[in-house]
């Protein structure tokens, strides 16, 4: 995957985001066909993680499905598998770990400074304010590359 490739799969991130996915499905959805998930079933099971999960303002939605991509890059389908499981932990804490340091945190209350502990579960209305006032659009964009550049890194390093 190529600096243009990676790009591209930001701003369709992005434009996910804009159009009324939450931050979890953008990021899933983006990346869907590489990740072998059909498109709607992607944004379902992605569905639940918006809003830092239901909109409980925990882990950052956009977290969350780069967490979805690690479970099919470095899958750990059984229980009997340590290394399967050490593999995809270690993908998902690379993915966490690159997201902090970027953003600062990867909770959701702390990337939009917000003081309560959740919100309604009524989703907010995607209006032009909604867009301005929150970082959304952007943290979905970089994990988007964060995603694109694990992939390009790994394409290097396979024979």
């Amino acid at each position: 995957m190529n600096k243009a490739e990676i790009q591209a799969r930001v701003e369709r991130a992005k434009e996910l985001f804009r159009s009324g996915y939450n931050c979890s499905q953008s990021v899933v959805l983006a990346y869907a066909d590489i990740i072998g998930l059909e498109p709607t079933l992607a944004a379902t099971i992605s569905a639940p993680f918006g809003g830092g999960m239901g909109r409980l303002r925990e882990v950052c939605g956009a977290v969350s499905g780069m967490t979805m991509i690690a479970g099919m890059l470095a899958p750990s389908p059984t229980c009997d598998n340590a290394v399967a499981k050490r593999e995809n932990y270690a993908l998902v804490q690379h993915f966490a770990e690159r997201f902090r340091t970027e953003n600062g945190a990867i909770v959701c209350r702390t990337l939009l400074g917000l003081d309560r502990e959740k919100d309604e579960p009524t989703p907010s209305p995607r209006t032009d304010e909604y867009y301005r006032k929150r970082p959304c659009a952007e943290l979905v964009g970089d994990a988007a590359r964060i995603v694109g550049e694990y992939l390009a890194e790994r394409e290097q390093k396979q024979p």
